[in-house]
């Protein structure tokens, strides 16, 4: 399985800390040695870094790590293969244009038996079901509403249901971004935590790294972090309940939708 991360926030923030643990996930501590990919926010665009190699030997990463890229929504991945080839193409977070604004989508698990299903607009790059995974979520999207919603409750609600739908195929844990909020569904695992004032401090649970965060923000600072497992080990973190999806925005987790998965999951190809 891959892990994920994201960070949301109401003011630009960089995720040299967090990222710097999952890094270390990425070869070192863990075994996610087949990709990795961080973006980066700005406006209605994203910024994509992305290397087919461990994250943990990567200058890439290591660039981003000694780098203070500032953002107030960022979405990164570390890949274990489970299915397609380990090449540029099928390294996450995934990027496609939908309504004048960058989508980013990164995946965590195996949706077994979704290159079954038609694609519309959107086609992969790739070979990965997860990217075929992405291309449905925004065809659907982009069959229910002409533009953007006015009406940020009715997106919520369509990205939820068509998570649910999609799930029977299998392990649907993601993040999504679209420059204004951030989607985390937990389908198996998912943590995530709301930093904000009176700010304290915190220790990596992968590196010995800490920072104090009074130090470095104001009272006014809220930042929200979602990763597949927590990042540090002096912090409490939220779990997510299976079938369910967060939502982010100005660094605090305005909703909590059910998007339970829609009937039996399909069996493996033998």
């Amino acid at each position: 399985m891959c892990e994920l991360l994201g960070m949301e926030c109401n003011v630009p923030t960089d995720i040299v800390f967090s990222f710097t643990a999952l890094a270390t996930r990425g070869g070192r501590t863990g075994p996610h040695t087949d990709g990795f990919g961080l973006a980066f926010y700005e406006g209605k665009a994203a910024r994509v870094f992305l290397d087919p190699n461990a994250a943990a030997h990567s200058p890439i990463a290591e660039f981003l790590r000694k780098h203070s890229i500032k953002t107030e929504l960022a979405i990164a991945h570390i890949r274990r293969r489970t299915r397609g080839q380990v090449t540029l193409a099928n390294t996450h977070p995934f990027l496609r244009e939908l309504w004048g604004r960058a989508w980013v989508f990164a995946h965590n698990g195996t949706v077994r038996g979704i290159k079954q299903r038609t694609l519309g607009r959107f086609v992969p790059i790739g070979d990965t079901d997860s990217e075929h995974a992405f291309c449905l979520m925004l065809e659907a999207l982009r069959t229910s509403f002409r533009d953007y919603p006015t009406k940020r409750s009715d997106l919520r609600e369509a990205i939820a249901e068509v998570a649910s739908e999609l799930s029977v195929h299998g392990t649907f844990n993601f993040l999504l971004g679209d420059g204004r909020a951030l989607y985390a569904r937990t389908d198996t695992k998912l943590a995530h935590i709301v930093r904000k004032a009176p700010f304290g401090k915190a220790t990596l649970a992968d590196e010995e790294v800490s920072v104090d965060f009074a130090e470095v923000t104001t009272p006014r600072d809220r930042v929200a972090v979602v990763a597949t497992r927590p990042l540090t080990v002096d912090e409490t973190w939220t779990l997510g309940e299976p079938g369910s999806m967060w939502v982010f925005e100005e660094g605090r987790c305005v909703s909590t939708l059910a998007s339970p998965v829609r009937g039996p999951r399909r069996k493996p190809h033998p």
